[in-house]
């Protein structure tokens, strides 16, 4: 193991230089030969006794996606700032600051081998946020903890960067891609084993036999789009990073922000990394068995196929209650135990000495808080559509109330625990009667349709 660990410092020492690198040169394995290659290195034709003597390598990794930290100075929490927040998509963004330290406290407690942060770091892409939450992650790594970081659809290039002073708010300045390395280059990119010269995608060696291949699916030039895709020239690279893996017998995680798989069949178009069927085939291909991804806010795994293929686990918002963050313990031999874990916020609280009574009732607080996003949201769509304008005062609330109840129960993974009882409500019974021409429909008819276990534990032994 110590000489295979040699070999990936020598190949990361002539590949990477300044700037990014064509990655390792290598020999071209022949497709059709790797399934038979691959399995040869992870069922190694040793004793059984030799076998039951070697302790199986395992990292602990943690897992966090869509932050969206704001700078303090952005913002007065004023009425500008309070609409975005209860009229948004669930980020409690006023007390964005403590959740951030909240988590970092955690992850000083936990001290796992390597922290993974799969894009959309700041609120909007403001180059304070940036700033600030970099000085945040070297708390991290001052702890011994390595960081590693990609971009999000939100940071770079977003023109809807802003401050929020008073009743009003006003554009504030974003960051180009080449800024994000910058800001960044000491949690990932300075230490990459192979660099992309086509994004801002790299390898990053985590211990002596995983690698995780950060995979910048953003779009964010000539201007910022929502969406996802992989650059043709990425594909290459990937190819090539894939092979030099299989050469020194490592297992490779792919992580990227947007959705390898289809996850949300109501908002594949931003959600879902276009034409994925390539990436899909070309890293199965290779026998990975995991992809990480964020974006969604909601908490949900899928397979590529029902009974093979690669797992994708999506992480939900950091910000969005519960504030949950993933715990992977990933095998040398590419086993894995994914859970979540919620920030206990009340605890932090009391341990800082912090007397805010929404921070010591924060489980509480986050449902109410949920719910009344959720609920907003309903009833903006209400006024939006022509279509649901005639709803009556109870049929509006009715709906709303059966609306924020799933979403909330969607975005922790759980809509399981409640799933028949909503279907139940007369609430949901007129979102499929009278709301049908509205997307929010469709996309209860997929949450009560997909929630049917809970997605906050999978195991792949």
């Amino acid at each position: 193991m110590k000489n295979r660990f040699l070999l990936a410092a020598l190949f990361a020492a002539i590949c990477v230089s300044t700037g990014c690198s064509d990655g390792q040169q290598v020999s071209e394995t022949p497709a059709a030969t790797r399934s038979q290659a691959t399995e040869a290195i992870v069922k190694p034709t040793e004793s059984p006794a030799t076998e039951a003597a070697l302790e199986k390598e395992s990292a602990k990794i943690m897992v966090a996606s869509d932050m969206h930290y704001l700078a303090k100075d952005l913002t007065d929490l004023q009425e500008s700032f309070q609409y975005t927040v209860n009229h948004g998509d669930g980020k409690a963004m006023q007390y964005i600051w403590e959740i951030t330290d909240a988590f970092i406290a955690k992850v000083k407690e936990e001290h796992p081998d390597i922290v993974i942060l799969s894009g959309d770091l700041t609120f909007n892409g403001e180059k304070e946020s940036h700033k600030e939450f970099a000085e945040k992650l070297h708390e991290i790594e001052a702890a011994g903890i390595p960081v590693i970081v990609m971009p999000g659809n939100h940071d770079i290039n977003n023109p809807l960067a802003a401050r929020f002073t008073g009743d009003t708010s006003q554009q504030a300045q974003s960051i180009t891609s080449q800024e994000f390395e910058e800001i960044y280059q000491d949690f990932g990119y300075n230490e990459a084993v192979s660099r992309d010269c086509a994004s801002l995608s790299y390898v990053y060696q985590i211990n002596d036999s995983t690698r995780a291949m950060m995979l910048d699916t953003c779009q964010y030039e000539p201007k910022n789009l929502v969406g996802g895709m992989v650059r043709d020239d990425t594909y290459d690279w990937i190819e090539e990073q894939m092979e030099a893996a299989y050469e020194l017998g490592m297992k490779v995680i792919p992580v990227s922000h947007h959705n390898l798989l289809d996850e949300s069949e109501v908002y594949l178009q931003d959600c879902t990394i276009e034409h994925s069927e390539q990436l899909i085939d070309q890293l199965e291909s290779w026998e990975v068995p995991l992809y990480l991804s964020g974006h969604l806010h909601v908490q949900h795994y899928k397979r590529s196929s029902e009974d093979s293929g690669i797992y994708e686990i999506v992480t939900g918002s950091l910000s969005t209650p519960p504030c949950q963050y993933g715990v992977l313990n990933y095998d040398e031999d590419g086993k894995f135990r994914y859970h979540t874990q919620a920030l206990d916020m009340k605890a932090w609280a009391q341990s800082t000495g912090n007397t805010d009574k929404n921070l010591l009732n924060f489980e509480d607080y986050g449902k109410r808080f949920l719910s009344k996003v959720f609920y907003n949201e309903a009833q903006d769509e209400f006024d939006r559509l022509e279509s649901m304008k005639g709803l009556t005062r109870y049929q509006r609330d009715q709906m709303a109330k059966v609306y924020a109840e799933l979403s909330a129960a969607c975005s922790a993974g759980k809509v399981v625990d409640i799933r028949e009882n909503a279907m139940k409500k007369t609430g949901y019974k007129m979102w499929m009667e009278e709301g049908y021409q509205s997307i929010l429909s469709q996309y209860l008819e997929w949450i009560t349709a997909d929630g049917i276990r809970d997605y906050n534990v999978l195991n792949a032994e």
